[in-house]
């Protein structure tokens, strides 16, 4: 049992754990690069130590360093959030060796479902229904690869089968662009996950991406906790997430089918604690295994606000030996939820990054309103991480509620010192074809553009600018109104008091 933890990360994610911990009454450890010395993260925690240089492969992903650092404080368990060590199962078991518990699932889960070549053919076992693709486990040659391609159908994907998130990912039309794509995937998939191992898989043109969270224990209980829609997308990088799906809708029965598919595929790999089955669907709603995320997902709080169950908790509760504390059928969907990524990039730019310090920074609050962040009025946004500022959720009673709420917290939302994606989130929550879930993985490539309106949307940016021009000059003609002065200094009443005192 263990009541000091280590989070091995930065930014929001460190911060949403060391408020989880704090919550169960447990001591916190942070590790920092020196780019983040003065982070968010680094204040909250108890205790706070260096790992090395500003680049990930100095800090962050040094494994030996940080379960070196968590046995010199005391720590009894390490916490890996999301993103470079999380989905490694040789830092897992390094853990374990090291006498210390890993906060996520086991060395063995993480290496079945973390190679998603792997995972594929260990869920077509559990008669789990996948996209077509290269079966074969292990790694595959370009060569191999350039052979398997035709027999699999064009479009199709490259992906790394050590990690997710976009990296390593690249679509394929032609077989002659294949040879560039796949040196080009193979480095980014070294890069970022120091694996450079593709697999190939048919590209479902038209589909949701929709997945499931699930819970599981050492005791063999596992649940799910209903779906989440992921389908808004740029560049394999999701943008926006919202629980339930309004694709799933009111189709209580699919539901149970991907939830109960979920389930047995957690369960082929004996899987424990939290992780996310995500899937394709096409438009007959018919579903394939895309690839399980053994680890906490950004997306997670939209399904805590729907559910109730706090995830980060659970995951240290289960970590510690204790047994899930509901069976399926107490797990309640209410309401609705939507996440908006808030990125540090220029969507009227190619949604270029943007680097720089935080000069000014108000956050949206009120009723449903909640914020996951970890910076602050003067935190340099360094180009060394990811661009991800905060995440943005609200929650309503019906799907029109919310996305009422987040306009309403989108306008309220001011960052001041670099350039965010809110504008692009504004735009999307007054998109007809949004509002109306009739949208796809594309939808954000293909049909929406932060330049041109949306037919019918009557946008007019030259009246626009009139109107504004306008209230800006009566304004001005409000301010220049000077009151003056009366020529009296004082009231009637003592005017009348001097006039008497000087006639007697």
């Amino acid at each position: 049992m263990f009541n000091k933890v280590l989070i091995a990360n930065r930014g929001e994610i460190a911060v949403r754990i060391l408020r989880a911990c704090r919550e169960l009454g447990m001591q916190t450890v942070a590790v920092y690069s020196e780019a983040d010395r003065h982070a968010l993260h680094v204040r909250y925690a108890d205790e706070a130590y260096l790992l090395g240089g500003a680049q990930s492969r100095d800090s962050y992903l040094r494994g030996d360093k940080i379960i070196e650092i968590a046995r010199k404080c005391g720590a009894g368990a390490i916490h890996p959030g999301y993103g470079f060590l999380a989905e490694r199962a040789d830092f897992a078991q390094a853990c374990q060796d090291a006498g210390l518990a890993f906060i996520g699932p086991r060395p063995s889960a993480i290496a079945a479902m973390g190679d998603k070549a792997v995972a594929r053919a260990t869920v077509t076992r559990a008669g789990v229904p996948v996209v077509p693709g290269t079966e074969g486990e292990g790694s595959l040659r370009d060569d191999e690869l350039l052979q398997l391609a035709p027999q699999i159908g064009f479009p199709l994907l490259i992906k790394a089968t050590a990690g997710g998130g976009g990296k390593g990912m690249r679509e394929v039309r032609f077989l002659e662009e294949m040879p560039g794509l796949l040196n080009a995937a193979r480095r980014e998939a070294e890069a970022s996950f120091g694996d450079g191992n593709v697999y190939l898989e048919k590209l479902v043109e038209g589909a949701r991406h929709i997945e499931i969270q699930i819970l599981a224990d050492e005791h063999g209980n596992v649940v799910h906790l209903g779906e989440r829609e992921c389908s808004l997308q740029r560049r394999h990088q999701k943008l926006l997430e919202e629980s339930p799906s309004p694709f799933v809708g009111e189709n209580e029965e699919l539901r149970q089918r991907m939830g109960e598919v979920a389930v047995r595929a957690a369960q082929a790999v004996h899987y424990v604690n939290a992780g996310t089955i995500e899937f394709l669907v096409d438009k007959d709603k018919n579903f394939y295994f895309l690839e399980m995320n053994t680890r906490l997902q950004v997306e997670h709080p939209v399904t805590e606000l729907v559910t109730g169950l706090d995830i980060v908790k659970e995951q240290i509760r289960i970590a510690r030996g204790r047994h899930l504390r509901y069976q399926q059928s107490d797990v309640r969907m209410n309401g609705w939820a939507i996440e908006c990524r808030i990125n540090a990039e220029d969507p009227y730019n190619n949604f270029l990054p943007s680097t720089g310090r935080i000069s000014h920074s108000i956050l949206p609050t009120g009723p449903g309103v909640r914020v996951d962040t970890g910076v602050f009025p003067g935190f340099e946004i360094s180009p060394y991480y990811d661009s991800l500022i905060s995440k943005l959720i609200v929650w309503g009673e019906t799907r029109a509620e919310a996305i009422l709420r987040m306009r309403r917290a989108l306008e309220e939302y001011k960052i001041v010192g670099v350039r965010t994606n809110i504008p692009f989130h504004q735009n999307l929550m007054d998109s007809h074809r949004f509002m109306g879930g009739q949208f796809d993985t594309r939808f954000v490539e293909e049909r929406f553009s932060m330049d041109a309106p949306e037919e019918g949307r009557g946008s007019r940016p030259e009246i626009a600018a009139i109107f504004a021009t306008l209230v800006a000059h009566r304004e001005t003609q409000l301010a220049a109104h000077v009151i003056r002065r009366g020529e009296r200094d004082t009231s009637n009443w003592k005017w009348l008091s001097r006039w008497e005192r000087l006639q007697r």
